[in-house]
């Protein structure tokens, strides 16, 4: 897609920017490193399930379907969550609403220790559904906070990488505290983690207007661009809105696949390939180590094209045609005999959803003022978590049935084409929506 800024304004422009850049302060990257950390937490408490999934299995006595029914729980609870979330941190801001979440979700966590049978695990996961669910609408209303639109994308992939790393360092740990301690082990100190990150937020979070620790020029550089008018956003002013639905549409049509990377390729790794618990940890870190480095580079590049002079509608968009190329190989997947070549093959699909995830929720901060975000990414958030459940079930029902994965990565690689294809119909030119403020339910 080719620039619409001529040249010579972007030559001139890229010295000044250049020269502004530096020596502002970057206090806004701490509150980035406090996103990426949180969104760790977050991705090794919510895969320790996904890892100890045959143990649990067997410990526990449930099948696949019952298995699907508890990643189900789990989905429900945070499309609720998603939406209730997504308006509490419009409500009572980020500093309190990302405390509150996180700490819902680290008790949650810690009680999956106690329960004793798939019900049980269900009811625990469907608490840390509704907490888990606080993370991304909250990071996603910070970054739109704290970063001028043209660093936007880049933060997102940066803080998003977090989950990639949460995803590395839960294989790695997870196995070894279960195999010394036990799998309730697992759960009650990977649960407690989440108190140690409140502390540091508490202490480091102000809004960005009464923070003593941004310098003034920080502060003029991150609101140089036109701030929307103040005032309430409800979210059922959203509905009606193309933008809302091209940013659903494109969570239910994608996120189910990364839901199923993360529940169930331990369990392909142990069925296609014969990986025991402490095997997996090689596999899994290649494959997130590849999401985290596409994570981080999807969001470079469309940032990148910005500064070049493209549109935010151009480096958007052909930064996810590139990501959404990059998952339609994953099919080969289950065709192979070859641990490393099936790794590689899901590491560059989720690199590649990542790349595009990072991507389609800074589309929220290019279409949404700041006040209305958490509540369009809840919105979407919970559209995808409705994806999640759906895919679960079909997961579930076709390896009962099947025992194959064949079907579910054929759709993975197909997915993400046909969702690009109608974010561009609703949005063709990532125009604003224009939102009357105030005039629904709040």
């Amino acid at each position: 897609m080719p620039s619409e800024v001529p040249r010579a304004a972007r030559d001139d422009a890229a010295p000044q920017e250049a020269q502004l850049a530096a020596g502002i302060g970057r206090y806004r990257w701490v509150i980035c490193a406090l996103l990426f950390t949180a969104a760790t937490i977050n991705y090794v408490d919510r895969q320790v399930l996904g890892v100890l999934k045959t143990t649990l299995q067997k410990d526990l006595g449930y099948n696949d379907i019952d298995y699907g029914n508890i990643v189900t729980s789990f989905q429900a609870a945070y499309a609720i969550g998603m939406l209730t979330m997504g308006r509490l941190m419009d409500r009572i801001g980020t500093r309190r609403g990302f405390s509150f979440a996180v700490g819902f979700w680290s008790l949650a966590a810690a009680a999956h220790a106690f329960v004793g049978s798939a019900g049980g695990l269900s009811a625990a996961r469907f608490a840390l559904g509704i907490g888990e669910a606080g993370m991304f609408p909250g990071a996603l209303k910070t970054i739109a906070e704290w970063f001028p639109k043209k660093e936007r994308a880049l933060a997102t992939g940066l803080f998003n990488s977090g989950t990639n790393i949460g995803a590395i360092v839960c294989p790695l740990v997870v196995p070894w505290i279960a195999v010394s301690w036990g799998w309730r082990a697992a759960f009650a100190l990977t649960g407690a983690i989440g108190a140690l990150w409140i502390v540091a937020w508490m202490i480091l979070y102000r809004p960005l207007a009464e923070n003593p620790r941004v310098t003034p020029a920080e502060r003029a550089y991150i609101t140089s661009e036109p701030s929307p008018s103040p005032g309430k956003i409800g979210w059922l002013t959203l509905i009606p809105h193309r933008q809302t639905w091209a940013f659903a549409i494109g969570k239910f049509m994608t996120d189910p696949f990364w839901w199923l990377y993360l529940f169930w390729v331990p369990d392909f790794l142990n069925r296609k390939h014969g990986l025991n618990l402490l095997q997996l940890g090689p596999p899994l870190v290649t494959i997130y180590l590849l999401s985290d480095v596409g994570s981080i580079a999807g969001g470079w590049f469309s940032s990148m094209l910005m500064r070049r002079g493209w549109t935010a509608n151009a480096a958007r968009k052909t930064a996810m045609l590139v990501c959404a190329l990059g998952v339609a190989p994953v099919f080969l997947a289950t065709r192979t005999d070859s641990l490393w070549v099936a790794v590689l093959l899901l590491g560059l699909a989720t690199a590649a959803h990542q790349g595009f995830s990072a991507n389609l929720f800074t589309l929220t901060t290019d279409m949404f003022p700041s006040q209305a975000v958490g509540s369009a990414v809840g919105f979407g958030g919970m559209a995808g978590a409705i994806g999640g459940m759906l895919i679960a079930q079909i997961a579930g029902r076709v390896l009962q049935y099947t025992g194959s994965y064949s079907i579910l990565f054929i759709m993975a690689a197909s997915a993400y084409i046909l969702a690009l294809a109608i974010i561009h119909l609703l949005v063709p030119r990532l125009e604003a929506a224009k939102l009357n403020r105030g005039s629904a339910v709040q």
